[in-house]
């Protein structure tokens, strides 16, 4: 293995917060760069604070640490991107273009660019959605994530620069709080089992959304980006299937081990956007391409979160 100098964006993120632990688990804690525009509260390892939206000062890091792979995960969400339409296209482009333009000028060999199933719209099939399906999406954090595709195979194919992307679900795991996405729910459900609290869902009964584990999820980005570059055949972002299920679904699962937990129903904007989004995603192009298997289903998941969740909740009360 080469001498990796991995930047993340939004490393105090949901996702950020987990992956950066993995990339410095496989590449060594002095490879990697946490980066967010705000300070990561205990945050072990190498930290800039980071405004990616200043192309400069992106600049001056990737030239600071001779930084070979970007992880760009700074960005606004769907449902708090809808407060703010221009500001959430401003900021999630912005940034993109800054990430694309210092990596062929720096000459970085790999960058990551997560994308979304809120890329999709009313247009595409809701069941087993394909990769090629038409996007029409309808939040401006879809349109940016769809713009944001298709910007990442034009740096491919005009300067090559080995940009890799997923389509990601609704991410779910216990390490740290969501930041902002439709798909919320079902991480504040547990939360709200383990301290034998009801629960007020702001999508409907039979919402059914695709999903996937946090464990899942970095496992695939890493999976992704360890892949031989002729092995890629998607240059705009790859399906990425977990499991799919519903806000009844998911209180049924978690009832097997808390029989009285409680869940009302109270739909509100964020249900319009979930209406517009797959069921299901057919991602069989990710399992031909470089391997793409899912180890966790719903049950296996909801085990393992409230494992975790009881441990944090324990050591909070002690």
């Amino acid at each position: 293995m080469k001498n990796e100098k991995i930047l993340v964006t939004g490393a105090g993120g949901q996702l950020g917060s987990v992956l950066v632990e993995a990339l410095k688990n496989k590449f060594g804690e002095d490879a990697v760069i946490a980066s967010d525009l705000n300070p990561i509260k205990n945050y072990k390892g190498i930290y800039e604070q980071l405004d990616v939206t200043n192309k400069n000062c992106l600049e001056y890091i990737v030239k600071k640490y001779k930084v070979t792979q970007i992880y760009h995960l700074a960005a606004i969400l769907s449902a708090k991107g809808e407060q703010n339409p221009l500001q959430t296209w401003d900021i999630n482009m912005k940034t993109l273009f800054n990430v694309l333009e210092v990596s062929v000028a720096e000459k970085v060999s790999k960058v990551f660019y997560p994308s979304s199933i809120a890329v999709y719209g009313d247009m595409a099939p809701k069941m087993n959605t394909a990769q090629s399906d038409f996007l029409n999406p309808s939040t401006v954090y879809g349109i940016s994530k769809a713009s944001g595709e298709n910007w990442a195979q034009y740096y491919f194919l005009k300067y090559g620069l080995d940009v890799r992307s997923l389509r990601y679900p609704g991410v779910i795991g216990y390490q740290s709080l969501p930041g902002g996405g439709t798909t919320d729910y079902a991480v504040e459900i547990y939360h709200k089992a383990i301290k034998e609290e009801n629960f007020e869902c702001y999508l409907r009964a039979d919402a059914m959304l695709p999903m996937i584990y946090m464990e899942d999820t970095i496992r695939a980005t890493l999976e992704l980006m360890d892949a031989p570059k002729e092995s890629i055949s998607v240059r705009t972002s790859y399906n990425l299937q977990g499991m799919s299920f519903t806000p009844e679904e998911i209180t049924a699962s978690i009832q097997k081990y808390y029989p009285n937990f409680k869940v009302t129903y109270n739909p509100d904007f964020r249900q319009n956007i979930a209406e517009n989004w797959p069921s299901s995603l057919d991602d069989h192009q990710a399992r031909q391409d470089w391997g793409w298997q899912p180890k966790y289903d719903l049950d296996a998941m909801t085990q393992d979160m409230l494992k975790h969740l009881k441990e944090q909740y324990n050591l909070v009360t002690l």
